[in-house]
């Protein structure tokens, strides 16, 4: 069964840092595109970065943000740094045969994160 499961959100003090992680069952991992997502409250879902071969941020956590890959442990991570109280939101991984930052390429969600920023 393809899963997605993320873990590592909670509440820090902006400037904080914060490790994302999301284990991707076998069958999901190894062909994949990888990315993360973000939803605040009252706004809709935003690419926050993703990779195939290569690492795609936007351009609100470029320089703050770094996604990377262990295949070993078939996860994604997102290591986030400097974080403001606009990175509040909900932390979404996803998986698919193409990469993007816009949501509709991606073929499989996980549940999500939460992640609370305070100022």
């Amino acid at each position: 069964q393809e899963q997605l499961v993320e873990s590592g959100g909670g509440s820090v003090q902006a400037g904080g840092s914060l490790r994302l992680s999301c284990v991707a069952s076998e069958n999901l991992y190894s062909p994949s595109c990888m990315g993360w997502f973000r939803q605040a409250p009252g706004k809709e879902r935003e690419g926050v970065a993703y990779m195939c071969n290569n690492e795609y941020y936007a351009d609100s956590v470029k320089g703050r943000f770094t996604i990377s890959r262990d295949n070993a442990k078939n996860t994604l991570y997102l290591q986030m740094n400097s974080l403001k109280a606009e990175d509040t939101g909900m932390y979404y991984c996803a998986a698919g045969r193409y990469g993007s930052l816009g949501s509709s390429v991606y073929d499989y969600w996980g549940k999500g994160t939460l992640v609370i920023i305070s100022s």
